[in-house]
């Protein structure tokens, strides 16, 4: 039976991947392929046109988080090309956008979900490589860039731990301290830690 549904195959992606996004964060990696399909509204060979295995959902589930906040570090820029810090501080503004409560704990409970699997964890470490070189070559001094970049990760995934309850303002305040030690290592005076 062709497609009926006038939905492009983009389109059904896109369906697919949310759909695993919300039954993985909910009932974990083992989660079948059958229960996605259901929840996307999509037949199991359907899910399968698009997704060759489980395997394949599972990564491209994954590489799709990864991307999306390489792009939203990325969109936070806001320094002229060859600033540096300017993608260390677009790093702290990107991690300390406020999510809602549920969406919040949704994208952490998929992401630590996520980390079960051997090629996820593949893919993560050469995303951190990544990372890890562009963030060096930013003009950051090390000990500054660690400090501040494990800080802002550790807020973003707060709610793993307690209810995101870290007003607006808070988040301002932390994210004036954080963006304010890179400026002071980058000035050359003596950063407190």
């Amino acid at each position: 039976m062709g497609r009926t549904t006038g939905r492009t195959p983009e389109d059904t992606r896109r369906l697919l991947l949310d759909a695993a996004a919300r039954v993985i964060s909910r009932q974990g990696v083992g989660a079948t392929l059958d229960a996605i399909a259901r929840h996307a509204g999509v037949s199991k060979g359907g899910l399968v046109y698009h997704f060759a295995s489980k395997q394949a959902l599972l990564v491209a589930l994954a590489q799709e988080q990864i991307d999306a906040f390489r792009d939203a570090v990325l969109a936070q820029i806001t320094d002229p090309e060859g600033t540096p810090g300017r993608l260390t501080r677009a790093y702290v503004r990107a991690s300390l956008v406020p999510l809602g409560g549920d969406e919040a704990l949704e994208r952490l409970s998929l992401v630590a979900q996520l980390l079960a699997v051997p090629e996820v964890v593949d893919i993560v470490r050469e995303d951190e490589r990544r990372w890890q070189s562009d963030i060096d070559a930013d003009g950051v001094p090390t000990a500054t860039q660690r400090v501040v970049l494990a800080a802002a990760d550790g807020i973003s995934a707060r709610p793993i731990w307690t209810p995101p309850d870290l007003d607006l303002p808070a988040r301002r305040e932390l994210e004036e301290a954080l963006i304010g030690m890179i400026d002071t290592a980058l000035s050359g005076a003596e950063v407190r830690l």
